[in-house]
């Protein structure tokens, strides 16, 4: 392009020759979802900052180094563009009251942003689907969002996924907790990396979903939440595996399952998998029972989850699945003033019909207009002469299929196709 204007880096166009994959995965969300009773709820891309540091937590890596800040000149707010989508769910049903009189299955979906190093599975602009329970305190909900999971990698082809399940306890078990951390790293402080350090008193948690190598020893050694539960929170996980065992869901408990976020309380779960490099969590979530009041509205329960489109799409590039491009079912291939007019009529009718049409646009002769027809992969070629535009009839030519060609009348056209 030269000295063109190109797209941000790590945000990425989704191209024709891509975006039919993309269309086929959201149709099948959306019957999914459906089949569940989740409704969909939309929400902008660009929230007050405060709502992001409320929710998510001050001390995380998003709000410390990902997120896209900027002051609104006009008003000198400052705004974020969103980072996850439960904080932007959760503010909408507070401030239109959808909890009022009976809980909520919500589901969402659309761009996320964060500046990170961008790299396979994880770009600056990526896409989610959110799903959100409001208003249900029962391991039940938590056991049906890893179920719906289940059932839609077998919708999408998708194999090879490994699910993880923990818990974070109460608040209380994390106090707890949290106090035996910070006495066990500080024995470590001269082997803690920056971050850790950092984190030591504001949020020794999150230094256990550390990445570096040369924490993990520290870190294996390190007090573990689950011997801190409370008898609530133990008898919820429990009775969450024993619903997962009898549904046939396979799991692994991961007692050092930490996610990125603050919010998050008792059940906690990702589905990981070895396909992806280092981008091996496509789907994670958990309850947030705390969240809700946190942004300023009435207590209530709730719990979600979030997946990565683009980590999903590739994996169901992998698997093989023949998921292809779809084509017009006629091209409308025409020659002469009468027979253009004609072809016209013949385009809004058989689309009427259902049909999906392309209308030859630009000059041409039959014989390259017949090229650009089979290029488009249509099954049929209608073709339009002024002979067959002053009798009011077309030529339906089959184009992957031997058969011969027919001159019928325009209303027999979608029988014939339909047999």
């Amino acid at each position: 392009m030269g000295n063109g204007i190109k797209a941000i880096r790590g945000m990425n166009d989704i191209l024709p020759s891509e975006s039919y994959l993309w269309i086929h995965f959201e149709q099948t969300i959306h019957q999914w979802l459906s089949a569940y009773g989740y409704r969909n709820i939309r929400t902008p891309i660009v929230e007050q900052t405060d709502l992001f540091i409320r929710s998510i937590g001050e001390v995380t890596d998003i709000v410390e180094k990902e997120m896209y800040t900027f002051i609104d000149h006009l008003n000198n707010d400052s705004l974020t563009l969103r980072p996850e989508g439960t904080a932007s769910c959760v503010r909408a049903v507070i401030e239109h009251n959808l909890l009022y009189g009976s809980p909520q299955r919500l589901y969402y979906s659309g761009p996320m942003f964060r500046h990170e190093r961008p790299q396979k599975g994880r770009y600056r602009q990526f896409h989610q689907v959110g799903v959100e329970a409001l208003g249900y305190a029962g391991p039940d909900i938590d056991a049906e969002l890893i179920v719906m999971c289940a059932r839609l990698w077998d919708l999408l082809g998708i194999s090879g996924l490994r699910l993880e399940i923990g818990t974070l306890g109460d608040a209380q078990s994390r106090a707890l907790h949290r106090t035996r951390l910070i006495k066990y790293f500080e024995r470590y402080r001269d082997d803690l990396d920056e971050d850790s350090l950092r984190r030591l008193h504001t949020n020794p948690l999150r230094i256990l979903d550390s990445k570096n190598p040369q924490m993990q020893n520290i870190i294996a050694d390190a007090p573990r939440l689950i011997d801190d539960l409370d008898e609530a929170s133990c008898a919820h996980f429990e009775a969450l595996q024993q619903i997962l065992q009898a549904q046939g869901i396979d799991f692994e408990i991961n007692v050092r399952l930490v996610r990125g976020l603050d919010y998050y309380n008792r059940t906690v779960f990702e589905w990981v998998t070895d396909q992806l490099g280092a981008q091996g969590t496509v789907c994670a979530g958990g309850r947030y029972d705390g969240l809700i009041e946190q942004v300023g509205g009435k207590s209530a329960p709730a719990c979600g989850f979030a997946m990565g489109v683009e980590r999903l799409l590739a994996l169901m590039q992998d698997s093989g699945q023949p998921i292809t491009q779809p084509a017009p079912d006629i091209y409308i291939v025409h020659q002469g003033q009468q027979a253009a007019r004609y072809a016209w009529k013949c385009a809004e009718f058989l689309r009427g019909e259902g049909m999906d049409v392309i209308l030859h646009c630009g000059e041409g002769s039959f014989k390259s207009q017949m090229k650009k027809a089979d290029a488009t992969g249509a099954s049929y070629a209608v073709i339009i002469g002024d002979e067959e535009a002053e009798a009011q009839e077309v030529t339906l030519k089959p184009l992957r299929e031997a058969v011969e060609q027919a001159r019928v009348k325009l209303t027999a056209v979608t029988e014939l196709l339909r047999k």
